[in-house]
């Protein structure tokens, strides 16, 4: 994807995200994220905004703390939101090509890492915001939905910080049925996951020519992506379902 699509699709990402907030109310639990209420999400969300925003416009080049939570709420909180929302979007959109500041998963520059990274962050966080006013989220189209497991697989769960581990060596296969080129291979060990996104036969662990493969999670693009992200359950789940638990409980990004 290009930076301009990444930024557009923050852009109406952010706005959904608190449209729905507004509409379900701060005080509203938020069903994706136990223990958050709607009001959770925007500190949260907003927060990381503005830590985005202060790397690309400051162009610090190692790491630098965020601000922290606001003591904000109702109104004031959504509007502190859609401001913060709206300085990332326009500061994304006028950032210069060659910029140079701190980024933390390999991409072909910090602008195209900060425009994808804050593009899939806002999106899963709007899914949170429409869980908290009940019934089904609007759908992720399919080709973000593959470039967002493709950064989860490759890049976050490519780092040491992953504890997604096994004693002994096994292999996961992530398959989205949707889009035949959209399957990846991961390794699991002692050391971080390794992750490969290649052409594998559409088919189960169960089968002959799978045989390598302890598990496969497969489904719609959109679906997978947010069982990924812990968002949902995992469409199915073919060989052994202890690789699916073992994701449930050890893949949460968190922020630290």
């Amino acid at each position: 994807m290009e930076i301009r699509e990444y930024v557009e699709t923050l852009d109406r990402e952010g706005r959904s995200l608190a449209a729905a907030a507004e509409k379900a109310g701060v005080d509203a639990d938020v069903v994706t994220c136990a223990d958050w209420q709607v009001r959770d999400l925007l500190r949260h969300t907003g927060m990381v905004h503005r830590w985005a925003t202060a790397f690309v416009a400051e162009g610090h080049t190692s790491y630098h703390p965020d601000g922290g939570l606001p003591d904000l709420d109702h109104d004031e909180l959504l509007t502190w939101f859609r401001d913060g929302h709206r300085r990332l979007v326009d500061t994304l959109a006028d950032a210069s090509p060659d910029l140079r500041c701190w980024s933390f998963l390999p991409a072909p520059s910090p602008l195209a890492f900060w425009a994808r990274r804050q593009a899939h962050e806002t999106t899963v966080h709007r899914v949170d915001a429409e869980s908290a006013l009940g019934g089904e989220p609007t759908s992720v189209a399919p080709d973000f939905a593959v470039d967002g497991i493709d950064e989860l697989l490759r890049g976050f769960h490519g780092r040491e910080k992953s504890a997604v581990r096994t004693e002994v060596p096994r292999v996961l296969r992530v398959r989205a049925t949707d889009r035949p080129d959209a399957v990846w291979t991961v390794r699991l060990s002692s050391e971080a996951p390794h992750s490969e996104r290649g052409d594998h036969p559409p088919t189960g662990p169960d089968s002959g020519e799978a045989a390598d493969v302890d598990c496969e999670l497969a489904g719609p693009a959109a679906h997978l992506y947010l069982a990924l992200w812990n968002r949902v359950p995992f469409p199915a789940v073919t060989g052994d379902a202890a690789l699916a638990t073992l994701w449930r409980e050890k893949s949460a990004v968190t922020w630290s």
